[in-house]
């Protein structure tokens, strides 16, 4: 048995298997909804999931595509309901080790452009072969080009980066793991006035840890996708790189928070690796 919650754990779940098969989803609305470079799910038979919390979690049924369930007070992801008697639940909340591990790479022709795959499992430019399901756009930006845009899953929010990006870094902490639902976080940081909303502010929702000294998760309330905090004591914006539209002129620099790390997922780059915070952090 797998165990698995949100971030403020108000929704947990019991996923028993057998596991069927584990992917990394590179398409752009997986993208957007988590925040992260890539999500990655877990399929098994749906009556091994058993679900609590349900009064808290909220769902976004996009025009085209299927509906993705989120925590309302913590904007985690959480397993939607099933699909052909599958049950997919977002590897990243797992407590404990579910044993699966990822069996390839599927939409990597939707890939971020700052994201570098580098291990040697198959890669798909949409579904592998064998599954019979639409193959859905990317959704276009809803800003002019110019500055890096970002948006949210449902299109509710959307913000552009004006500032100079100052560092970036994939976190795997638990709690961006948690916060994200996936591997780990990509987190691109820039002045705290270097990010503008231009539609949706006040769609937004935000999440912080109790015992945390500032780790805050902040997200669309419509639709769950993770948005830029901006952290005015600070004098910084963190902006979750998987909402980003356009290239941001930033590739991630380091892995941060290893020691933390999921133990079903693999670093298969040369990036630098810290147990904890990187050094200039």
């Amino acid at each position: 048995m797998s165990r698995g919650r949100c971030l403020c754990g108000d929704v947990t779940w019991e996923f028993d298997g057998p596991f069927e098969w584990v992917v990394h989803c590179h398409c752009s609305r997986c993208r957007k909804a988590h925040g992260a470079a890539f999500a990655t799910f877990v399929a098994g038979p749906a009556a091994s999931l058993r679900r609590s919390g349900g009064e808290r979690v909220r769902s976004f049924v996009p025009a085209a595509g299927s509906p993705r369930g989120f925590c309302g007070r913590c904007g985690s992801k959480v397993p939607g309901k099933p699909r052909e008697g599958l049950a997919f639940a977002p590897s990243g909340n797992f407590e404990e080790d579910p044993s699966a591990r990822p069996l390839g790479h599927v939409f990597v022709g939707s890939k971020a452009p700052w994201v570098e795959i580098g291990d040697s499992l198959p890669r798909f430019d949409t579904f592998p072969p064998g599954v019979d399901a639409p193959v859905l756009p990317d959704r276009p930006s809803l800003d002019p080009p110019g500055k890096p845009r970002g948006s949210c899953l449902c299109g509710g929010v959307t913000y552009v980066v004006e500032g100079s990006p100052l560092r970036a870094y994939n976190c795997h902490c638990a709690r961006c793991r948690r916060a994200r639902s996936a591997a780990f976080a990509s987190n691109m940081f820039t002045a705290a006035d270097g990010v503008r909303f231009t539609r949706g502010e006040d769609l937004l929702l935000s999440y912080k840890v109790p015992e945390a000294q500032r780790f805050t998760h902040v997200f669309c309330g419509r639709c769950g996708s993770s948005m830029p905090r901006i952290s005015r004591d600070r004098g910084l914006a963190m902006v979750p790189m998987g909402s980003l539209d356009d290239d941001p002129g930033i590739r991630p620099q380091a892995h941060i928070f290893v020691g933390s790390k999921a133990p079903w997922y693999t670093i298969a780059d040369e990036l630098p690796q810290y147990a904890e915070y990187a050094p200039s952090a």
